[in-house]
């Protein structure tokens, strides 16, 4: 089964990304979410990123203000990365998704909109989609519906 990866810097950041699990569950891919920073933890994450590596197809990285888990997560996996910038009290995540976009060349990460958990999920399941046609299948699905509504 495909599998996501979703680490979020924080807990208080598990409401922007229950639409990215929403979405992915709705696709039939499985997630895990786990809390781990990248400042406050690197080397726990650098063993989580290790020991998942495996089984994931993609990752999504959750963070605001330094927002510096997406670009940590690039450096250690040669999976997708997709950066979630979550809107932060002082810049209203300005701060983040400029963190998560100005990445050094070599080490990409795409980003999708400030608290754009949906967006994240709909874009690691076109990802799987392009070595499952089952997934692509269903995220075709998913989009003509959201065409009629």
């Amino acid at each position: 089964m495909p599998q996501v990866q979703i680490i979020l810097g924080s807990q208080t950041d598990l409401a922007v990304v229950e639409p990215a699990q929403k979405v992915l569950t709705e696709l039939g891919i499985d997630s895990q979410v786990t809390v781990c920073s990248a400042h406050r933890n690197p080397r726990r994450l650098v063993k989580l990123i290790e020991e998942t590596e495996a089984k994931t197809d993609v990752y999504i990285g959750v963070a605001g203000m330094a927002a510096a888990l997406p670009g940590v997560i690039a450096a250690h996996t040669v999976k997708p990365v997709i950066g979630l910038p979550v809107k932060s009290a002082d810049l209203n995540g300005l701060d983040s998704l400029l963190s998560i976009v100005q990445m050094p060349p070599g080490v990409p990460v795409a980003c999708v909109a400030i608290g754009g958990g949906k967006n994240a999920g709909v874009l690691a399941a076109q990802i799987i989609a392009l070595k499952d046609a089952a997934v692509a299948e269903r995220v075709m699905r998913f989009k003509e519906d959201l065409a009629k509504a």
